[in-house]
């Protein structure tokens, strides 16, 4: 018998994501939301920027996903 051991659902999540184009940002994304629903959780909220980066000449994207408990 493990004891500690506890199985809470999880009721907040939230994941942040980088890509080198909008594309590839967005696939990860959603393989994250098809990921989180078998914890029961969905988008609450998103929101995403893009920065020039000087170093690599590249526009770099990011987003910040909030799932929430359905």
């Amino acid at each position: 018998m493990l004891e500690g051991f506890s199985l809470e659902r999880i009721q907040d999540k939230i994941e942040c994501f980088e890509a080198t184009d909008l594309k590839t940002l967005e696939r990860k994304i959603e393989e994250q939301i098809e990921n989180n629903k078998a914890l029961l959780l969905e988008v609450a909220n998103l929101s995403y920027q893009a920065v020039f980066d000087p170093n690599a000449g590249k526009i770099r994207y990011s987003a910040i996903v909030h799932f929430k408990a359905k």
